[in-house]
C-alpha cells in the first residue's frame, strides 16, 4: 500500500532535483495565408506542362535532363542521407546488444593470487555478452527521430524544387533558341535586303545620281545586318551549349539539338489570379514548412533533456584463468538492472542549447516568411508580366501589319512609275526591324508564361507522404 504513494514521491524528488527549463519563447510568428491577399481560384498545372509547347525534343530535354542533371544528383544524394539519419535515430530507441571475446597470455603475480594460480603463466579468458536500452520516458529520442524524418521530408521537397527549376530553366533556354532562330532568319532577311539597297546605290552612283557617301551609308547598313546575324548565330550556339550542360551531356550532345519547331505565336493559356493553394502547391514552401516542423521537434528534444533518462542496462559472460576452466559454471558472471541519468548542474549547456533550439525554430520560421512574400511577389509579377507582354505583341502585330500593307503599297507605286525604288527599300528596313521585334516580344511572352509557372509550383502535387511520425 505505501508503494505508490513512495513512487509518486521519489518521482516528484527526482524532477525537482533536475536543472529547470527556461522560459525563452519563439520570437517569430509564421504567416498565415488569410493575410497574403491569395485568391479563391484553383487553377490546375499539369506536372508535364512543358509539353502545351508542343515541341518533341522540347519534351526529350526535359526527360533528359530530368534524368541526369548533376544537381538533381545532388539533391537525391542529400534525400539519401537524410533517409540514413532517420534509421540512426531510430536505432536509439531499440535495444543495443553487443558481445567481446577476448583471451591474453598473462603471468599472475604472487601477491594478487596464493601458489599455485600464483607466480604462474597462464590463458586469461573473457567473454561478454551486454544489453542497454534507453527508455525514453519524456521523448527526448522520439522528438530527435521526428525531427530527422521532417527534415528528410524538406530534403525530398528540395529534390523536387530542383526537378521545377530545371524543367523550368530547360523551357526558357529552349524559348531562347527559337527565338535565336528565328532572328537569324529575320537578319537574314536584312542581309539580302541591304545588299539589294547597296546594288541599287552603286546603280544610281554610275547613273551619277547618287554620291560616294550614300554608298559608304548603304555599305554601314549591310555591315550592321551582317553583325545583327553574327551574333544571333552566337546566341544560337551558346543555347544549345546551355541545353547540353543542363541535361547533363557534353559537346557530343551538340550535333543532336535540331531548330525548335514550338510556335513563339501560340502562347499557352496560364492562370490570371494568384491562386487560393499556392502555399501549398510550391515544393520550396513545403520544404520551409517541414523544416519548421523539424525544428518545433528540435525544441521539444531540447526540452527534454532536462528530464531524467532511464535505461535498463545488463551483462553477462565467462572469466577464467585457463582455457579449460571457461566453460565452467564458475566461471559464468552477471549484472543487470536500472540506470537513472539525472541532470542537475550542466554549467548552462542545457540551457544553451534549449535557447539554440528556439533561435532555430525562430530561424526557420523566418526563412520561410521571407519565402513566402518571394512567391507571391514572384506570382504577382509574372501574372503582370504576361499580360504585359501579351499586350505589347498586340500593339506590336499592328506595327508589323501597317508597314506589310506599307511595303506592298510602295511595291505599288514603284511598279507604276510613281515611287522611289529606295523608298520601298527604306520601308523594308523598318518592316525586318518590325518582326524583329515581334520575334523579341513573343519569345518574352512565353518566357513570362513559363516563369508564372515555376512561381505556381510547376504543377507540382504534393504526395501522401511514407515517412510516418508515431
Amino acid at each position: 500500500m505505501m508503494r505508490f504513494p513512495a513512487l509518486a514521491a521519489a518521482a516528484a524528488l527526482l524532477l525537482a532535483g533536475c536543472a529547470s527549463v527556461p522560459h525563452v519563447d519563439p520570437q517569430v510568428a509564421q504567416l498565415k495565408p488569410a493575410t497574403l491577399g491569395l485568391g479563391a481560384a484553383i487553377p490546375a498545372v499539369q506536372s508535364d506542362w512543358w509539353k502545351a509547347f508542343g515541341d518533341p525534343q522540347l519534351d526529350r530535354l526535359v526527360d533528359t535532363a530530368l534524368a541526369g542533371n548533376p544537381d538533381l544528383d545532388v539533391a537525391l544524394a542529400r534525400v539519401r542521407a537524410a533517409q540514413a539519419q532517420i534509421e540512426s535515430d531510430r536505432s536509439a530507441l531499440l535495444p543495443h546488444i553487443g558481445a567481446t571475446a577476448v583471451v591474453n597470455r598473462a603471468h599472475i603475480a604472487e601477491r594478487l593470487l596464493p601458489p599455485p594460480v600464483g607466480g604462474s603463466t597462464a590463458n586469461l579468458g573473457v567473454a561478454t555478452g551486454s544489453l542497454s536500452w534507453d527508455l525514453d520516458l519524456f521523448g527526448r529520442q522520439h522528438a530527435t527521430l521526428r525531427a530527422a524524418m521532417h527534415a528528410a521530408e524538406a530534403t525530398q521537397l528540395d529534390a523536387e524544387a530542383a526537378r521545377l527549376a530545371i524543367s523550368t530553366s530547360m523551357a526558357q533556354t529552349y524559348v531562347g533558341l527559337a527565338r535565336a532562330e528565328r532572328l537569324i532568319a529575320v537578319a537574314d532577311g536584312f542581309v539580302a535586303t541591304r545588299q539589294q539597297a547597296l546594288g541599287f546605290v552603286q546603280s544610281r552612283i554610275r547613273n551619277q545620281l547618287a554620291s560616294e557617301f550614300d554608298r559608304k551609308q548603304a555599305e554601314t547598313l549591310l555591315a550592321e545586318a551582317q553583325q545583327a546575324r553574327t551574333r544571333a548565330v552566337a546566341q544560337r550556339d551558346t543555347l544549345v551549349h546551355a541545353l547540353a550542360a543542363l541535361a547533363g551531356r557534353g559537346a557530343d550532345f551538340y550535333a543532336q539539338i535540331a531548330p525548335p519547331t514550338l510556335a513563339l505565336d501560340q502562347p499557352p493559356g496560364v492562370p490570371e489570379t494568384l491562386p487560393a493553394d499556392l502555399l501549398g502547391r510550391r515544393p520550396d514552401l513545403l520544404a520551409g514548412q517541414a523544416r519548421i516542423d523539424a525544428a518545433v521537434q528540435g525544441r521539444k528534444a531540447a526540452a527534454a533533456a532536462f528530464l531524467p533518462d532511464v535505461n535498463i542496462s545488463a551483462l553477462a559472460g565467462l572469466t577464467a584463468i585457463g582455457l579449460d576452466n571457461f566453460f565452467k559454471g564458475s566461471a559464468v558472471s552477471w549484472m543487470g538492472g536500472p540506470a537513472l541519468s539525472l541532470p542537475i548542474f550542466e554549467g548552462g549547456k542545457l540551457r544553451a542549447q534549449y535557447r539554440g533550439a528556439t533561435a532555430d525554430l525562430d530561424l526557420a520560421v523566418a526563412g520561410y516568411n521571407q519565402s513566402v512574400l518571394g512567391a507571391v511577389r514572384e506570382a504577382s509579377d509574372a501574372i503582370t508580366g504576361v499580360r504585359a507582354a501579351d499586350q505589347d505583341i498586340a500593339e506590336q502585330a499592328r506595327v508589323v501589319q501597317g508597314l506589310r500593307d506599307t511595303v506592298r503599297l510602295d511595291q505599288v507605286r514603284v511598279s507604276t512609275g510613281l515611287g522611289s525604288r529606295l523608298d520601298s527599300v527604306e520601308s523594308g528596313f523598318r518592316l525586318l526591324e518590325a518582326e524583329q521585334a515581334l520575334v523579341d516580344l513573343q519569345a518574352t511572352a512565353l518566357t513570362k508564361r513559363i516563369q508564372l509557372i515555376a512561381a505556381l509550383g510547376g504543377g507540382y502535387s504534393s504526395p501522401a507522404s511514407d515517412i510516418h511520425y508515431d
